[in-house]
């Protein structure tokens, strides 16, 4: 059993990681989960905070969005986990709550039982992926969430929806999202051809284009019902920015609903008559049910609904592999989750 807890820090902005000895948690309150860290994800999003001081508002920080592992202790409220138990979580950087480090406390709504055929390193992957595409939908899109307990039952249906950069982590969550809230929607995305496959067999896309296709709002406008283009689009990537002929795709006709997901840059400027939405994770609150979001995820799970999004790449062995990992994702990675054994 392990007697100490060490922790990986920022001490300052581009600064990096440290290694920290503490004492393992035992204030562990009363609807709490000391969990013990088995696998760690690497997200976008901790390198933008390490290395670019996003949303950081004091130094130093513990990183880590995403990780997986062992109950090893629970508050005198909590009722749905028990020791020993193997789950994933949603964790939050700054101290007690993040991923990176060797034990982490977390709320009870916030954990989720790991399937018990999933490995830790796959369900390391999940918690940041499933939430933002979450948020791509009720604040997005505002569609119909019934896969989430106490969702909303209505809103905005549209009969198909286009997702840029299907295979990225958040864009293969938004798939499998959208065909489960949405199982009359056409869905198409786009890709790297490599990653058709996958995106279209495994995931449920019902046609997948490549992005730098010549043809591609032709082809995206054919796929659609009655070939007069999508209803909506979901940018999981900040395509917009820079692909400008994506809006091209939209039905003349139609809603022209697009929700772009933030990335920390400047919010995407649409064309006249789109109606565009910038959606964040931390703004899930606005969701009615969002409490019960993990809880939901593993009913997805326990019921083989929701499927790994995306193939998982070992990094390497032990905390401190977590500053390789930033580094690789500095770099940038495609169609794949970065995640090391702890």
């Amino acid at each position: 059993m392990a007697s100490q807890n060490i922790k990986y820090i920022v001490t300052e902005k581009g600064a990096p990681l440290k290694e920290k000895v503490t004492p393992i948690p035992t204030d562990i309150g009363p609807n709490e989960v000391l969990i013990r860290l088995k696998a760690i994800a690497v997200n976008p999003a901790d390198v933008k905070m390490a290395y670019q001081g996003h949303r950081v508002t004091s130094w130093p920080l513990v990183p880590g969005f995403d990780g997986s592992g062992i109950v090893d202790a629970v508050g005198d409220q909590v009722r749905n986990f028990s020791i020993r138990d193997e789950v994933l979580a949603n964790f939050i950087p700054g101290d007690r709550a993040a991923s990176f480090q060797n034990f982490a406390v977390v709320q009870e709504e916030s954990v989720a039982k790991k399937p018990i055929t999933w490995s830790f390193e796959e369900a390391a992957t999940l918690g940041v992926c499933y939430y933002t595409a979450l948020a791509g939908l009720g604040i997005g899109l505002k569609t119909p969430l019934p896969f989430l307990k106490d969702g909303p039952a209505t809103g905005f249906v549209p009969s198909s929806a286009l997702v840029l950069g299907g295979s990225s982590a958040l864009g293969a969550a938004t798939i499998q999202l959208l065909r489960l809230a949405l199982p009359d929607c056409t869905v198409l995305t786009t890709s790297s051809p490599k990653h058709h496959s996958r995106l279209t067999n495994t995931l449920g896309a019902h046609r997948a284009f490549d992005r730098t296709s010549t043809t591609l709002v032709a082809d995206v406008k054919e796929a659609s019902p009655a070939s007069r283009g999508v209803d909506a689009i979901i940018d999981t990537v900040g395509a917009g920015a820079t692909e400008k002929h994506v809006f091209e795709t939209f039905d003349p006709q139609g809603p022209k609903k697009y929700a772009q997901v933030w990335t920390g840059d400047d919010e995407i400027k649409v064309p006249s008559g789109v109606d565009s939405v910038l959606f964040r994770s931390r703004d899930l609150s606005q969701i009615q049910g969002v409490e019960n979001m993990m809880g939901s995820l593993q009913n997805l799970l326990e019921e083989g609904k929701y499927k790994l999004p995306l193939p998982v790449h070992i990094v390497g062995g032990g905390l401190g592999a977590l500053q390789m990992g930033l580094e690789k994702m500095l770099k940038g990675v495609s169609g794949e989750k970065l995640v090391l054994v702890v």
